[in-house]
Parts: C-alpha cells; sequence; structure tokens
C-alpha cells in the first residue's frame, strides 16, 4: 500500500489512452515509471512479447473500453472475476489489471536484469482469458469511502490503547513523507478520472500505510501474546478495507462507463 502497483498505473493511464485523454507517449512513460521496460505477450494475433503501445492499439481493436484493478490476497479474491487460473496467477503476482468490453486480463512478472550496480526492473504482462463478469468485493466510491473513515476510527482507537507504534507521532512523520514525495511530480491516478476517487485513493493510501508502519515499527507496548493478537485482529480488517477502497479508485472510471 506505500506505493502506486503496476497494475494500477497500466489500469489508470490505460483508461486515460482509451478515452483520448492523453496522448501514447505519455501514457506509456507513466505506466512504465521507473521500470526499464513493460512488454506484454500473450495478446491474440501477437506471435511474441511488444510494446505498451501496441499493446493498448491492438486492445482497443479488440473491444476493451477500460481497464480495471484486481488486488487479491489468500482468501481474498479482490477485483477478480475468474477463471481459476487467471486468479491462481493474479493471487501469485497479487495484482493484475482485467479488461471491460472483450474477455482478456493481465497479469506482471516483474524480473531484474543487469550487474551489480546498474540494476533494471523489465516486466512482462501476460495476457491470459478472463471471465466476463463483475468483479469481486469491489464497492463503491461512496461505500468505499465510508467504510474507510469508520476502519481508521476503530483501528486508531484500538492501536491507541495498545500502545502501538503506529498510532502516533511515528506514523504521523511516514505518512507526512509519504505525501510529500507524492506530490512531487506524480499526479493521483489520471486525467478522466472524477475528484472522488482521487480523494478515496488518498485515503486508501493513508491508511494503508498507518497499517504498514503498525507493523513495522516493533510490537510497541503489546508485549504479550493476547495484545499482539489483539492488534493483529485491529489491522487486517482495516488493510483490507484500505485495499478495497483502491481498487474501487482505479476502477471508477469503467463503474462510470458501466452506470452510462
Amino acid at each position: 500500500m506505500l506505493s502506486e502497483p503496476r497494475s494500477g498505473r497500466l489500469a489508470a493511464w490505460g483508461n486515460a489512452l482509451l478515452a483520448g485523454l492523453v496522448s501514447p507517449d505519455d501514457a506509456v512513460l507513466a505506466m512504465v515509471g521507473d521500470d526499464a521496460v513493460h512488454r506484454v505477450e500473450g495478446l491474440p494475433g501477437e506471435s511474441g512479447p511488444v510494446g505498451l503501445t501496441l499493446a493498448l492499439g491492438r486492445l482497443r481493436t479488440l473491444g476493451v473500453t477500460g481497464l480495471r484493478l484486481a488486488l487479491p490476497a489468500p482468501g481474498h479474491p479482490l477485483g477478480l472475476s475468474g477463471p481459476p487460473a487467471f486468479n491462481a496467477r493474479a493471487l501469485e503476482a497479487e495484482e493484475a489489471v482485467v479488461a471491460y468490453g472483450a474477455p482478456y486480463g493481465f497479469v506482471p512478472e516483474v524480473s531484474e536484469a543487469g550487474p551489480a550496480g546498474d540494476v533494471h526492473v523489465e516486466v512482462l504482462w501476460h495476457c491470459l482469458p478472463v471471465r466476463e463478469a463483475p468483479p469481486a468485493d469491489v464497492p463503491s466510491l461512496g461505500e468505499a469511502e465510508r467504510e474507510l473513515a469508520e476502519a481508521l476510527r476503530e483501528a486508531t482507537e484500538v492501536l491507541s490503547k495498545l500502545d502501538v507504534a503506529g498510532s502516533g507521532p511515528v506514523a504521523e512523520a511516514a505518512v507526512d513523507a509519504y505525501r510529500a514525495r507524492a506530490e512531487r511530480g506524480r499526479e493521483a491516478l489520471a486525467p478522466g478520472y472524477p475528484p472522488r476517487a482521487v480523494r478515496v485513493l488518498e485515503l486508501a493510501q493513508r491508511v494503508g500505510l498507518l497499517v504498514s508502519v503498525a507493523f513495522e515499527n516493533g510490537h510497541g507496548g503489546a508485549v504479550s501474546a493476547s495484545e499482539m493478537a489483539a492488534r493483529g485482529a485491529a489491522l487486517r480488517p482495516v488493510e483490507r478495507t484500505a485495499r478495497r477502497a483502491q481498487v474501487a479508485a482505479y476502477n471508477a472510471y469503467v463503474e462510470e462507463q458501466t452506470r452510462g
């Protein structure tokens, strides 16, 4: 939750490109980010991997009008619609993109190449068939916003009682640092997204960061097994709520299409 998932960048900027709101060059630059190169393999009509520009153009001709994000976790196929083979691969990667308008999905395979000191990241997106059905467990933006506010309030109360580091100044400092980095040269989501989606995504990232800080900064005052279990019980549903909201924000573009 601390960084934008690659599947989120592909979905958001792919949607902006499909809508004609950005140029192919700008879209691909945003999708690739700090990675060296992204390619797509398994596209219908292509014998081997192709670049993102060609891949997105091909998807348009296949009938794709939008892209959705999936962020599955064990026991929680968030954003997926099947079949089992695709779901299993997406779960292993912990992320995926599902097309709207044609039955295709994309799972990233990330690898590093180059000598020590000059390592670069390459991403190969595997195009696989998917089931055309509503994505699993994705709330509306309104639902996501309400759930985030409630989850954050409840978790903060529990963590404060347990004297957990993630509920105090350390967490707030980490959040402030994250937001400063995010504001330098990075646009939230992509052109074409409603302001509410941007707001929900920012809150989801903030909540996810608080959860990560709480887990990563030791046990705080929660030294007994029962207190540690109580903290885990408080954090797990909050993390789940934050992931659901993040997916809802990225998928808002397609959801507006479906309502229209």
